[in-house]
């Protein structure tokens, strides 16, 4: 079993590091990509030209080019959850397995929510940015967690875990999600998005990525969001208008926005608005910490793992039109 690796040296440091890819190495013969920037379409192909698997970054788009270009290619496994960058469609097509990664991010993702919600209502960032310029700044007014209401669009595993979070600080709040609301979970409520709107405090879209959820978080969303609100979106960028959400800040209406996420290549926060001072902004660095990091690593190395001794591995999104692979597990038998 051969594998391409498509991270790049800078990439691999934080998400594919040495225990992974020496595990990796135990199960398959690995090359790795060495170049600085992530490869695409036939450029992608030739380097794992002879390979039997792509394991992707998120960067790294699994393209109809790739999946015709690349007659050898059985599966394309995603280090990642989000598979949006895979044409799944023509894999299926040229009969190519995708599979996707199970979320490890999940705690550091909601630590990193109720960080920026501290950051945002004690004003840590700019006073700290203060301090770095050898500026010492003036003391300023902050805001408590405690009593004060967190707004939750989408009931995923992320958004229950920042739930529990929140409760342990005394906050209130409140969740809207139409297809899986969170029922009679203790210390939460089920709410219409308006109400979420008008009563939130901290407002964080953690919705699914669709076209129905696209904007979301829009003009009309924050002509109906409580004066003085903060925004937090460490989900999905697409969530979000960020010309409204640039507007609800001129305007006044939103006190201020933290963004793990945004419009930018990789899902980065656009820089226009990562600059203004009242916004908080990291590089997508939601889950970037090693326990989450190799957890999903960890995933495509069992992935590998399972083609090599002829089972569908889990994560298998298109198993049912995965004939390359069936077709290299016949060969094998026959021998």
């Amino acid at each position: 079993m051969r594998v391409f690796l498509t991270h790049t040296p800078e990439m691999r440091g934080g998400y594919y590091a040495d225990a992974p890819l020496a595990a990796l190495r135990q199960v398959a013969e690995v090359t790795l990509h060495t170049g600085d920037t992530p490869l695409s379409g036939a450029a992608l192909a030739r380097a794992a030209a002879g390979c039997h698997c792509i394991v992707a970054d998120r960067a790294t788009a699994g393209t109809a080019e790739t999946f015709a270009n690349a007659p050898d290619l059985l599966a394309f496994l995603r280090v990642a959850v989000d598979i949006s960058t895979i044409d799944v469609p023509a894999a299926s097509v040229a009969g190519v397995l995708v599979t996707q990664a199970t979320p490890g991010f999940v705690d550091s993702v909601a630590e990193l929510a109720i960080g920026m919600m501290i950051d945002l209502a004690r004003g840590v960032s700019p006073l700290a940015g203060a301090y770095h310029q050898g500026h010492p700044p003036g003391s300023r007014m902050g805001t408590q967690l405690s009593e004060k209401t967190l707004g939750v669009i989408g009931w995923g595993r992320i958004a229950r875990r920042l739930a529990a979070l929140a409760l342990a600080f005394r906050m209130r709040v409140l969740v809207h999600d139409p297809y899986n609301p969170p029922g009679a979970t203790e210390g939460v409520q089920a709410v219409p998005l308006q109400q979420l709107l008008a009563e939130a405090d901290f407002l964080v879209p953690l919705a699914v990525s669709t076209p129905e959820t696209r904007h979301i978080v829009g003009p009309a969303a924050f002509a109906a969001l409580k004066d003085g609100a903060f925004l937090v979106n460490l989900s999905r960028g697409e969530l979000v208008d960020e010309a409204a959400l640039a507007a609800a800040l001129d305007g006044g209406r939103l006190r201020g926005a933290a963004m793990d996420v945004g419009s930018a290549p990789d899902q980065r926060p656009d820089p226009a608005l990562a600059a203004r001072p009242n916004v908080v902004a990291t590089p997508h660095i939601g889950g970037l910490t090693p326990e989450a990091a190799e957890h999903q690593a960890m995933d495509t190395v069992r992935q590998v793992a399972a083609i090599a001794a002829g089972r569908m591995p889990d994560g298998a999104v298109n198993a049912e039109t995965a004939q390359r692979l069936r077709g290299w597990w016949q060969a094998r038998v026959a021998r």
